[in-house]
This record gives C-alpha cells, sequence and structure tokens, in this order.
C-alpha cells in the first residue's frame, strides 16, 4: 500500500525535484504539498509548488496548501551573521532558476499549517510529513493542535548538521538558520521525529555524466527540470562553489522515506543554538553520554549513494 506522505517545502530547486519524485513515485500517496517561507516568500514557495505540479500533472493531485508570508523567513529580521551565504544564489532570485514562473492561482486556499491539520486527522497515525524548509509551519500546526505531532506515523526533517558545519554560514543548516525557535520547538518536543542533517544529504551528488544519462532517457513529465532547473542548478554550483555536481539533498531526504534499507540511524541528543551572532540556528549534539542529555531524536547517520541515485533513475525513467 502506498505511503500517505505530506510535503512541506519553500522550493529551491532541490524541493521542486523531490516534490516532482513523490507525485510520481508509485509508492507514495502525496496527500498534500504545503508552502512555507524560507529561501522565498511564503507567497512564491506558494506558486512554486503549483508550478511544479502543473508541470508533471500526476495521475492525482494532492492537496495544495498556501502561505501568505510576504519575505523569506530569514529577512524578515534581518541577516547579521557573518560570511551568511545567501540561498537564492543558488536557486534563482524566484527560487526556480530563471524559469518562468506559472500565473495561475490557487483556487480555495487553505493556510498550510490547518490544511496539514486537517490531513493527519483524517488519517490518524497514517501520514509521515516531511519538511525540506523550515520548520514554522510544523510549530504553528502543533500551537493550532497540540496532539498533531502524535497523530503523525512519522515526521522526517531536512536540517542541521552533526560535525560537518553548516552551509548558510559556517555553524548552520539553512533551514534551522531561518526558523531557530520554531526548529527547537518541534525538534526538542517529545515525538517520534528522524533529522536528515548535512553530513548525509551532501553526499549524494549528480554529476554532469549521470545528469546527461538520465536526460537521454527521461520520461516526458521531468522536461522542464532537465531541460532548464537541473542545468541552472548545476552551472551555478560549479561556477559559484566550485562543485563539480549537484548536491540532491532534498532527494535523499524524501529516498529515506521512500527507500529507507539505504539509511541507517542513531538515537542522539539534540539542543539548537537560537542567538548567537556566530552560531545562530546551530545544530548540538552531546554524545558524551551524560545522563542529563536526553537522547531525543532520530539523526541519519549513512546513506548507500547508489541506491538514492537508483531510486531517482527509476522515477524519472518510470521503469
Amino acid at each position: 500500500m502506498p505511503r500517505k506522505l505530506i510535503i512541506d517545502a519553500d522550493p529551491g530547486i532541490g524541493d521542486a525535484l523531490a516534490i516532482a519524485l513523490a507525485a510520481l513515485d508509485p509508492n507514495i500517496d502525496l496527500v498534500g504539498v504545503t508552502a512555507s517561507s524560507g529561501c522565498v516568500s511564503g507567497m512564491v514557495a506558494t506558486q512554486n509548488i503549483l508550478t511544479v505540479m502543473e508541470s508533471v500533472d500526476p495521475d492525482k493531485h494532492p492537496r495544495l496548501g498556501a502561505s501568505a508570508a510576504s519575505r523569506p523567513i530569514f529577512r524578515q529580521g534581518g541577516v547579521d551573521s557573518p560570511g551568511f551565504l545567501d540561498p537564492l544564489r543558488l536557486n534563482g532570485n524566484y527560487g526556480l532558476g530563471t524559469a518562468e514562473i506559472a500565473l495561475a492561482q490557487l483556487h480555495n486556499q487553505r493556510e498550510s499549517a490547518k490544511l496539514m491539520i486537517d490531513l493527519v486527522k483524517s488519517n490518524p497515525h497514517e501520514v509521515t510529513l516531511l519538511t525540506l524548509g523550515p520548520l514554522t509551519n510544523v510549530a504553528i500546526a502543533c500551537e493550532l493542535a497540540p496532539d498533531f505531532l502524535d497523530l503523525l506515523q512519522r515526521l522526517v526533517c531536512l536540517g542541521g548538521s552533526v560535525g560537518v558545519g553548516g552551509d548558510v554560514t559556517a555553524a548552520a543548516e539553512f533551514n534551522i538558520f531561518a526558523d531557530p525557535i520554531s526548529a527547537q520547538s518541534v525538534l526538542q518536543s517529545a515525538a517520534t521525529r528522524t533529522l536528515v542533517p548535512l553530513d548525509v544529504s551532501n553526499k549524494t551528488v549528480l554529476s554532469f555524466d549521470q545528469f546527461d544519462r538520465l536526460k537521454q532517457n527521461r520520461r516526458y513529465a521531468f522536461r522542464w527540470f532537465f531541460d532548464e532547473l537541473i542545468p541552472f542548478a548545476l552551472r551555478v554550483h560549479h561556477e559559484d562553489l566550485g562543485v563539480e555536481g549537484l548536491p540532491l539533498r532534498e532527494v535523499t531526504a524524501l529516498a529515506s522515506i521512500a527507500v529507507p534499507r539505504h539509511f541507517t540511524s542513531q538515537t542522539m541528543s539534540l539542543a539548537i543554538e537560537l542567538q548567537g551572532a556566530l552560531t545562530r540556528g546551530a545544530t548540538v549534539f552531546d554524545q558524551r553520554g551524560i545522563e542529563r542529555w536526553q537522547n531525543n531524536i532520530d539523526v541519519i547517520d549513512s546513506v548507500d549513494t547508489h541506491g538514492v541515485l537508483d531510486y531517482l533513475g527509476q522515477i524519472v525513467r518510470n521503469d
């Protein structure tokens, strides 16, 4: 039976690809996609999700949740962290490279957090929630419905790092940095949660050669990704970061749900830095075994990168 899944995202090219894969994976029942303010504003995130869904046109369309936040969340309080890397450098001004964004509007808009609650309460203990952006919507859902996390089957969050430092700053990964207060309230709560940190999500990289092979055999639904979005991302990662390939962070997070046999995890103790000028958003893991630091989260600690690339290829080619 297909796994019921909600994706909360702030697309971003990586988010867009993961959403498309989930929508076309026959083993996933994508019941909802909700927009979060993150690397783009909530309104742009909503429009980007609608554009992605229209581009792949799955047989079953998920319900879509909208966010009205007018600015990217990390800019609402200003950015004063040294060495800050604006995620729009890697994703384009509106998150999807230089692609033309669809102008169609989302009808019967539902606020993201409220849609999450409705879907989970309609399917108690059956829905996995995958977050690819900041945890703002999840925190709001918990405030509106205190039993929200308990009614999930599983919460999987792309974010943080254990031992490799950050990406948006030297200390912090973007999704945690953008809204550390929400991340603290969600990730340090008493619920079943899994974190996919940079230590693992950065390991699976789509090379130029792999991209060329997939492009030759990709099915029609992915034409936009292989003609515009992924080439833009590959070029920018090469020119701005000197990276020969595209890290598939969001695809890795999705794969941890879709093909979990390719991953291992361990239970760890997590705390989040909220205010440090150099360390805001840093995820701190105490592995010393001190009793007062109770283990509170499952953390993915290894990945079979070939398995993730095989999963990508299977959906893209419709094997």
